[in-house]
């Protein structure tokens, strides 16, 4: 979806085509004069998870749907201590001292980020906590709610403690031992492992039979010291977007969620080929407004900010939270942009909205 008319891609006459390792991508608008008086907003993608390249995807996305007549804009790439502008097929270095680039001898000091790295550090809190020292207000929650969200134990459990129905999963940590025969009597099969600070769908296994389970946690531990081994729920997939400008709270229709392959992994997120998302879900109307009452309390629990996006099971009458997603997917197969086409509202206004509170 991309709901500017063709009027705004006929006055888009700056094509800047930049390069990141072996992709290219394209960003489409008109030039902004650093000398104009609108809000320079810059969309920070990249990071380094191995969500990375998906990160540029949704930072192009977002880019591109930002209001080019309203605000001054700028795609950032983040990786490692690599921070730059790419702009007009040039990369301008980003000055970490007050979070600013030079262009032409003049210093561009930014008024807002809009994160969309998914993963370390844009979903863990590390980059919040950069642009709180810098006074640099951004689109998403807190460092301490990025914190909590990003550590699915934690946030599993704190949850919890406010009445909200998680999965129950077990914490295994790197170098200690574990008695599979137990966690196996505990947590039944089939079952999932995977990563428990990990921004992604990687390193995620289903495990069907006993003898695949030393497989399975030697995947996840590749990608993170903590993993999880949680229960198998056997319902219905669903996802809840949701988010707040201001005083006002917008929640999107509840997605259904129908993987053609083993589950929702990470290839099935961004491959509309393999797997099938029903929007609205074919839930009842009660079942429906229940999920969308647990997403709201807990987004004002674990006090977010920002568009944020809820998944779960249902399972006969009982909703399942699994786990909070802070920084969306914000690509074209994104459930976000998906939501806010259903729902008749255009993604620029969302995003506006966001930046003006």
């Amino acid at each position: 979806m991309h709901p500017s008319s063709s009027a705004d891609r006929a006055t888009s006459a700056v094509q800047i085509r930049t390069k990141i390792g072996t992709k290219s991508i394209l960003a489409l608008d008109k030039k902004c004069d650093i000398n104009m008086a609108k809000k320079k907003i810059v969309v920070i993608a990249g990071g380094n998870s191995a969500e990375y390249n998906i990160s540029i995807k949704s930072g192009q996305f977002v880019y591109e749907n930002i209001d080019g007549e309203r605000y001054c804009k700028y795609l950032m790439l983040l990786r490692g201590r690599e921070w730059h502008i790419e702009e007009d097929g040039k990369t301008f270095p980003v000055d970490r001292n007050d979070f600013s680039f030079t262009k032409d001898g003049q210093k561009v000091v930014f008024d807002f980020a809009y994160i969309t790295i998914h993963g370390n550090p844009g979903e863990n809190g590390m980059l919040q906590g950069y642009l709180d020292m810098m006074s640099i207000p951004y689109s998403t929650s807190s460092l301490l709610c990025e914190a909590m969200t990003f550590d699915k134990f934690v946030c599993t459990h704190y949850l919890q403690r406010f009445g909200i129905v998680t999965t129950e999963p077990i914490l295994l940590t790197k170098g200690n031992v574990y008695n599979k025969a137990n966690i196996l009597e505990i947590i039944g099969l089939p079952c999932f492992v995977k990563p428990n600070a990990e921004g992604s769908s990687f390193g995620v296994s289903k495990v069907k039979q006993a003898a695949d389970f030393e497989k399975a946690i030697q995947s996840a531990f590749e990608k993170c010291d903590e993993i999880l081994v949680e229960p198998f729920i056997d319902g219905i997939e669903f996802t809840c977007g949701l988010y707040r400008a201001g005083n006002k709270k917008v929640i999107f229709p509840v997605a259904e969620v129908v993987p053609k392959k083993e589950f929702f992994d990470f290839e099935a997120k961004y491959d509309a080929n393999f797997s099938e998302e029903i929007i609205p879900g074919r839930f009842s109307e009660d079942i429906t407004e229940e999920i969308q009452q647990m997403a709201s309390q807990v987004y004002d629990i674990l006090r977010c900010k920002g568009i944020i996006r809820i998944d779960g099971f249902v399972r006969g009458k009982e909703v399942i939270l699994l786990e909070v997603n802070t920084t969306p997917g914000m690509t074209s197969n994104s459930f976000i942009p998906k939501m806010a086409k259903v729902m008749g509202v255009k993604l620029r206004d969302v995003l506006s909205e966001i930046i003006e509170s």
